[in-house]
């Protein structure tokens, strides 16, 4: 099958995994080793991480880490695995329009079948994009993808519960009216991180026009509650990567304390061999 026909049926297959009955769940992954884990898990498809990929690669979160160097990371994930993968691309790499259209080019060029496009402005993170411009930018990634003849998920995350974006009674009503018209202006889900108590979770599948996304967290309800309130996908942003990395923290902990090693043995740690046959040519598409 020609690699660009193949690449829009797994758009399609991941648009498609957006209509329920079941709750898309997706622990991001930011490399090859953790996307195959994660893939012969059982998931339908990946999603990557912004943070920890620029974690992986030595930067701070927030658009340190360039567009090409994130692309060039996920396009090393999509040539390993199966399944449809939506990369994180952050707040898309520049303010204007055509900045976001230019990552949704680099996203399509590496093999990818979705992006997240964030309202989150990276040199002040409280502060988010003006509402019409985040708009505008939605819907020059959309142009972009649907000129390439790719037509990717497209994830518009607004970050009104996550900054904490004016008074708390402010918010539902904020994040609503923004993930509406980021829907207007072509996002297929619209995320909301920050949101955990299942009113407001309700409140928001009721009021958005779109698939609504959310991201694990303390507090936040089960999975099957998720999935009975009406959500459509649930993300663990760079959970899974920090967490891996409390267990790192664990074993130097124990090297330095004790002396003893018993952390790296545990049972759940894949052998050698298993990691080596995980990494096989068998993995690549």
């Amino acid at each position: 099958m020609p690699e660009g026909r193949a690449q829009r049926e797994r758009a399609e297959a991941l648009r498609r995994l957006h209509q329920g009955p079941r709750i898309l769940i997706l622990p991001n992954v930011w490399d090859v080793a953790s996307a195959r884990v994660v893939e012969t898990a059982g998931f339908p498809a990946l999603a990557t991480t912004s943070a920890g990929v620029a974690f992986a690669l030595g930067y701070p979160d927030g658009e340190r880490i360039t567009r090409d160097e994130m692309a060039s990371a996920v396009q090393r994930i999509v040539a390993r695995v199966r399944v449809p993968l939506s990369a994180d691309m952050e707040a898309g790499y520049g303010r204007a329009p055509e900045a976001a259209a230019q990552t949704a080019r680099a996203v399509i060029a590496a093999g990818a079948v979705g992006m997240n496009l964030e309202d989150s402005t990276p040199d002040a993170p409280a502060v988010l994009f003006d509402e019409t411009l985040q708009a505008e930018r939605i819907r020059a990634a959309r142009e972009a993808a649907d000129a390439a003849g790719v037509p990717i998920v497209v994830n518009a995350r607004t970050d009104v519960f996550l900054r904490a974006i004016g008074e708390p009674e402010t918010r539902l009503t904020h994040a609503v009216r923004r993930l509406n018209a980021y829907r207007a202006a072509g996002a297929d889900c619209l995320f909301a991180p920050g949101v955990y108590d299942e009113e407001t979770i309700g409140a928001l599948v009721r009021a958005v026009g779109g698939p609504l996304n959310i991201l694990a967290g303390r507090g936040c309800p089960p999975i099957p509650r998720l999935e009975a309130l009406g959500v459509r996908r649930l993300s663990l942003g760079s959970g899974l990567m920090r967490a891996t990395l409390g267990h790192v923290r664990r074993i130097a902990e124990e090297l330095k304390g004790p002396g003893t090693f018993a952390s790296i043995l545990d049972a759940g740690v894949p052998t050698h061999a298993e990691v080596t046959r995980l990494l096989g040519d068998d993995a690549s598409t």
